[in-house]
């Protein structure tokens, strides 16, 4: 009886054993696993935005991918949309990681956003800015595709950096709209007394 009992233990301990393995990863396949998580996140930075190699994220970004926004979500197109309009009103745009730490299925970069503003695009006019701004972004990776997504950057830091290099040319519009109010002011009291002379 004490060998059966014996033999029963050793069975339902391998069995158990073996079921934790499949269950929590080895920290070698867990190390193997953030290195290619990581590997995904590069590419969105160096061949995405970098190289304008926007199909690139057919094969990294899950069908039903989410970037999280502050207000409100984001499918896939919308999000795609809005690297493209990026791209394209800063043709010179160089996304560079400062930092990436994988943990799980979780990647977070540091990055830096650099590019002048030398096209039409993402809803602004050629302005020949030049930007500079960090951000962070952490995604969900899992199966090798991206699934969701966080960023956050200082927006009002890109604000001010537009206004300080286009401060001239606001301030000439801002004085060519005094004048023209003025102007317009001058006009309109001489149309009014010509019209209170004529009656």
């Amino acid at each position: 009886m004490g060998r059966a009992f014996l033999l029963q233990f050793m069975a339902c301990a391998l069995a158990c054993a073996a079921f934790a393995s499949d269950q929590v990863p080895s920290p070698r396949n867990r190390d193997v696993a953030e290195a290619r998580n990581k590997a995904i996140a590069g590419r969105v930075f160096e061949e995405i935005f970098n190289q304008g190699k926007f199909q690139v994220a057919d094969e990294i970004y899950a069908k039903e991918f989410v970037n999280h926004g502050l207000h409100r979500s984001f499918d896939l197109q919308a999000d795609q949309a809005a690297v493209h309009e990026e791209k394209r009103a800063f043709p010179d745009l160089k996304m560079t990681v400062d930092q990436m730490v994988a943990e799980g299925d979780l990647v977070t970069v540091i990055w830096t956003f650099r590019g002048t503003n030398s096209a039409a695009g993402y809803g602004l006019p050629a302005t020949g800015v030049k930007v500079e701004l960090r951000g962070i972004t952490v995604w969900r990776i899992v199966d090798g595709k991206i699934r969701e997504e966080w960023s956050a950057f200082d927006q009002m830091q890109a604000a001010s950096q537009f206004a300080a290099q286009l401060k001239w040319q606001l301030a000439g519009l801002a004085f060519a709209a005094v004048v023209l109010l003025l102007a317009t002011v001058w006009a309109a009291g001489r149309i009014r007394k010509g019209l209170a002379r004529a009656c």
